[in-house]
């Protein structure tokens, strides 16, 4: 099993399959999205011919969709699984932000979540389109001041309840939307299996190969969920033992297209890293503190032939990488950095 082709081309980090950027998170089920401007990178690059633009029409339609979800984290999800995701991803995510607050010391009484999560819609359906700043400003209107942790809290709340979602792309601001306004009812409602089957067969296509550890890293969810979510596939998935563990792939898994000598400029927070809870194929264990530290702070990163070997700087105007062991001729990574220059201008 050569793993790290097969993520490659699983990921679509190696002969993409797909034009259109909605496509790439439809595919993926759903994408970390932490930093805000580097999020479009991640979805761009597992295109076929990376386009600001397209993304940002994607966005801006609500056929992606930004928000507060698996592991109380940013996520990128499609439209279409928006009602799924929730059902099956909130409550443990909830959970998981509670507990957060209860560690801060901020405690929100229910009266308190219901007016506030009130305000935050009528503003969201009044302007549309609004920033943290519109929010403030909307509260202070009613007379409520409250600090920006505790309003943070509020909004992602509003956010894993189906109250709020992403509104349109700005350069630097995340924004947000009525989710009654911008994202259509689902007309049939999953069950919990169908969910848990969805985003099982979602997460192995494309993250594949990949243990039942890392499918419950990804999602957050308990493990018994997991499992069951992968004995729904049924013979779709197969076993087989790599390093000690045992990896998880698709009968339709993707073995073509792989070609030795790439270069690619990987944004902080993406899925070829973070999907997993072990990193060590792709990325080795001497080398990780380059790539995220014990907090869950992840740095841009490099890989050659899919092995992780240094960082970049995505936001400078000349290409400026830096390797773990030896040296590398620059000019093999130019191609790459032409690449997400022209995407990002």
């Amino acid at each position: 099993m050569n793993s790290v082709a097969i993520r490659l081309l699983s990921q679509q980090l190696t002969a993409p399959l797909f034009s259109h950027p909605a496509d790439v998170v439809g595919y993926m089920g759903a994408m970390q999205a932490q930093d805000y401007r580097m999020m479009r990178w991640a979805v761009a690059m597992r295109t076929r011919k990376p386009s600001h633009k397209a993304f940002k029409e994607a966005f801006d339609k609500g056929e992606i969709i930004r928000l507060h979800l698996m592991r109380g984290t940013w996520q990128l999800v499609p439209a279409e699984d928006y009602w799924a995701a929730l059902s099956i991803f909130a409550p443990k995510a909830i959970a998981v932000t509670k507990g957060w607050m209860s560690s801060n010391r901020i405690s929100i009484p229910d009266e308190e979540y219901v007016r506030i999560r009130e305000l935050l819609a009528q503003t969201a359906a009044d302007l549309h389109s609004v920033t943290k700043d519109d929010f403030v400003g909307a509260l202070e209107e009613k007379g409520i001041r409250m600090d920006a942790h505790r309003l943070s809290y509020h909004i992602r709340m509003a956010e894993m309840n189906g109250v709020l979602c992403s509104g349109n792309l700005l350069p630097m601001k995340a924004t947000y939307a009525l989710t009654a306004n911008k994202i259509k009812r689902a007309s049939v409602t999953m069950d919990r299996d169908e969910a848990l089957m969805l985003f099982a067969r979602k997460y192995f296509q494309s993250r594949q190969p990949a243990t039942l550890e890392d499918f419950v890293w990804w999602t957050g969810l308990n493990i018994n969920d997991c499992r069951r979510g992968i004995s729904l596939l049924g013979d779709y998935l197969h076993a087989e033992r790599y390093k000690g563990r045992e990896f998880y792939l698709t009968e339709d898994c993707r073995t073509r297209g792989f070609r030795k000598g790439k270069f690619l400029l990987i944004p902080p927070y993406d899925e070829y890293l973070i999907s997993y809870k072990s990193r060590d194929i792709v990325l080795p264990q001497e080398h990780r503190h380059h790539a995220h530290n014990n907090s869950g702070i992840f740095q841009p990163i490099i890989a050659h032939d899919g092995i992780v070997c240094g960082n970049w700087s995505p936001f400078k105007e000349d290409c400026q990488v830096s390797f773990f062991e030896g040296d590398v001729d620059i000019e093999k990574i130019h191609d790459s950095w032409r690449a997400y220059n022209s995407f990002r201008k």
